[in-house]
Order: C-alpha cells, then sequence, then structure tokens
C-alpha cells in the first residue's frame, strides 16, 4: 500500500517498537505525566466556555489523576475515552457512586464511554503520547474528525531538547542515541494547519527533574518510555553493559549544588480549533437578481 509523504513515519523512529510500546499493558500513569497535565489543566482558564463534551485520549498514559481532575473541573460535560486497549481504560476511568445533593453528579458512577468512530466532541484531550507516535499525521486527522465544529484540541508532547544531557553522555562513549529525535513545536503548527485546524497555539517550557543516581534516573525513563530509534542497539544488553551505563550517566551527566544527577525535558503544549469549514476555491455559488441587487443597494449606502 502506498501512503502520501505526510503518513510516512517520523525519521528514525521505528513504527513496530512504537506500537509495541503503545500497546504494552499498564495499570498506572508515569509521574512526569500527571505533572505535566496538571499543567496544561491550568491552561483552561484560557477558553471562555466549558466544553460540554471531552474526549481523553488514551487516559492511563496520559494521566489517570487528570482524568479525575477534568471530571471534577467538568460536572457537566459528557466524557469520552479512546485506547487501544478499551477495556482496561474503562475500568480505569470508572468512577464511584458517592450520594451527592448536585443534580450535575446524579447518574455518573457508570463512568466515561467508549469513543466510537462517530464520536464528536467540544474537546479532545491527549497527553504526552503524540511524541510517541510513528504517523503523527493520520493521528491529527482522525482527532480532527472527532471534534465538532468549534471544538478544540488540547495536546502536549516532549521536544527536542528534551534527555540533552543523556545524549551527550551516549555520544562520548560512542553509543547510539538514547531515543528517536522529538519533533519541533513549529513543526507541530504546522501540521495542525495541514490537518484542518485553526488558530494553533503553542507554547513551550524546560522542566530539569534530579535525580539521587542513575539507578532511579533509568527507572523513571523506563516507566516514561523507550527508545524507538531504528539505530539503537540491536539486541538485549547485559547486566556488564547496564553497569558501563550507570558509570557513565554518573560521570557524565550535570549536577545540582547538591550533588543530585539533572536532566532535563523540553514540553510542548498546543491548542488549536477546529473551524467551520470554508468554501473551496472553485466552487460556485447561486445568487439571485433580488439579493444582487440588495448588496449592491447595501455597498452604495
Amino acid at each position: 500500500m502506498n501512503h502520501e509523504p505526510e503518513d510516512m513515519p517520523v525519521p528514525g523512529l521505528d513504527p513496530v517498537a512504537a506500537q509495541r510500546w503503545l500497546t504494552r499493558p499498564r495499570d498506572q500513569s508515569p509521574w512526569l505525566h500527571e505533572e505535566v497535565a496538571r499543567r496544561m489543566i491550568d491552561r483552561l482558564q484560557w477558553f471562555r466556555d466549558p466544553p460540554s463534551s471531552w474526549l481523553h485520549w488514551e487516559p492511563v498514559l496520559g494521566g489517570l489523576q487528570t482524568h479525575r481532575s477534568l471530571v471534577e473541573r467538568l460536572p457537566a460535560a459528557r466524557c469520552h475515552v479512546e485506547a487501544h486497549d478499551m477495556p482496561q481504560a474503562l475500568a480505569a476511568t470508572k468512577e464511584s457512586s458517592r450520594r451527592t445533593w448536585n443534580p450535575l453528579q446524579w447518574g455518573r458512577g457508570h463512568g466515561p464511554s467508549a469513543a466510537g468512530a462517530d464520536t464528536q466532541v467540544a474537546m479532545l484531550w491527549a497527553n504526552m503520547a503524540l511524541h510517541q507516535v510513528a504517523r503523527p499525521q493520520p493521528l491529527l486527522r482522525q482527532w480532527h474528525r472527532q471534534i465538532q465544529t468549534d471544538g478544540f484540541l488540547m495536546f502536549s508532547c516532549l521536544g527536542p531538547d528534551s534527555l540533552r544531557e543523556l545524549r551527550a553522555v551516549y555520544a562520548r562513549v560512542g553509543w547510539p542515541e538514547p531515543t528517536h529525535a522529538f519533533t519541533d513545536m513549529h513543526d507541530w503548527g504546522d501540521m495542525l494547519v495541514h490537518n484542518g485546524f485553526a488558530e494553533p497555539v503553542m507554547d513551550m517550557e524546560r522542566i530539569s527533574l534530579s535525580y539521587s543516581g542513575a539507578p532511579s534516573l533509568l527507572n523513571e525513563l523506563r516507566s516514561l518510555g523507550r527508545n524507538l530509534n531504528v539505530a539503537r542497539f540491536g539486541a538485549l544488553r547485559g547486566r556488564a553493559w547496564r553497569q558501563e551505563l550507570e558509570r557513565a550517566i554518573d560521570q557524565g551527566l550535570p549536577r545540582s549544588e547538591d550533588g543530585r544527577l539533572l536532566l532535563t525535558f523540553e514540553v510542548i503544549y498546543g491548542h488549536a480549533f477546529k473551524a467551520a469549514p470554508r468554501p473551496q476555491r472553485g466552487d460556485s455559488q447561486s445568487v439571485s437578481m433580488d439579493e444582487m441587487r440588495a448588496m449592491l443597494r447595501g455597498r452604495r449606502t
């Protein structure tokens, strides 16, 4: 099957490994994803009207604590979820029944609904998933279809400055890259427009995390993802290599004043609207003579 150029995988990203990571069973959300989502929630205040419905894309990966926070923040909004493992996502986001006098909370014990092919919502929420998608443009088109006119997309992902200290360590030792290259926020903005979104707003911040040593740093990275670079080591590494890796990290990464290892994550935030479709060039429109006279009179006035 032939693919359009924009549908080809991200350069250097192994699509098989990306799919394997995305479908890997998980029962909790990474700490960093929850923190990024908490900061993303603060951006909801920029919108005048709260969405009447919303879709949480891959909620376990994106943040279960965040899901509960959004449910509380949007009590009147109908919630849907979309995930590769839908039964697990529905079970993880199921709401407990509560006795309350608030009518908005009545009947809420069943939790969100599974999104279908024809589901459209006022807001699609996708936290920390896009940077590990091998073919992002078809996904952006899918998101566009699932957002109703005048609705909006909110997403976050890692940017190209992420793990720069670890990349330097690998380069110094002569190993392949520890991860694939992440996409710049300006390129995400261009892709949003290319796939039908309007008024994209992109923002970026760098988060510096500190670790007591290489073992805790590697454990954290393992919860966030895998090395999806096509040029990564072609086989499993042994215990001796793990020790060599920890030694290289301890010796090569910068440290804070209290001696903790430092690692940078560039986080990209974006939102964009789905505007009403515009007539394409060449489309003809019929105007009656009476309407034409009325328009001309209006211009003269």
